[in-house]
């Protein structure tokens, strides 16, 4: 992992917070690590999550990679969700700032 792989300024709490959420993406949905980055870049990158409280850590991980994966409103809790509706979000355009790596 590289300190440079998110584009927005961070806090060390909220950069744990970033990588967990990457992690969630690669296991649960099989993506690339460069692709998991970049859609957390491409929903956070314009934002400074160095100052104040980090208010990813106060949901789980895979809420936010749910809601990075899935358009829409994902009630991934609930099991017995009929998830045939659920369509992935698209990834951001390769030639976009918020691919920070190369594939993996």
């Amino acid at each position: 992992m590289s300190e440079d792989e998110f584009i927005m300024p961070t806090s060390p709490e909220a950069l744990e917070s970033l990588r967990d959420i990457t992690d969630e993406l690669v296991g649960l949905f099989g993506l690339s690590r460069a692709e998991a980055v970049a859609r957390v870049n491409q929903a956070w990158g314009g934002q400074d999550l160095a100052t104040g409280p980090d208010l990813l850590g106060h949901e789980d991980p895979e809420h936010w990679a749910y809601g990075l994966y899935y358009e829409g409103d994902v009630p991934y809790w609930e099991p017995e969700a009929d998830r045939t509706h659920w369509h992935v979000r698209p990834a951001p355009p390769r030639d976009s700032p918020a691919w920070t790596r190369h594939a993996d």
